[in-house]
């Protein structure tokens, strides 16, 4: 859109589609977090001699961030609740990045 619009015209496209954004990802949102929940339960699996594998860490550590990022979007989108820290993208983002990454490594 930078190519082809002049500034003033990038910036409202750029905010209708912005207001449609806000409406569908909270709720995007909250059904990857309950489906998560659900498949966290289904392959977390038995833990042997007191230990956790590898697999159970890292799938651990995935539900923890997810369920922080989702308890942030409900919070945000269903109580009006801004975040106390951490209120750019950035860190949000990296923790999705985080997450993809540790499912890449979980099944090694």
């Amino acid at each position: 859109m930078n190519q082809t619009l002049d500034a003033d015209e990038h910036k409202k496209a750029r905010e209708s589609i912005m207001i449609h954004v806000r409406k569908v990802v909270p709720y995007a949102l909250m059904v990857a977090v309950a489906s998560g929940m659900y498949l966290f339960f289904q392959v977390f699996g038995e833990i042997v001699d007191n230990q956790l594998s590898s697999f159970q860490i890292m799938l651990g550590i995935k539900a923890f961030l997810g369920l922080w990022l989702g308890f942030r979007g409900i919070n945000q989108k269903l109580f009006g609740i801004n975040p106390w820290i951490f209120k750019s993208h950035l860190f949000p983002f990296s923790l999705v990045v985080l997450i993809i990454l540790l499912s890449q490594f979980m099944y090694l």
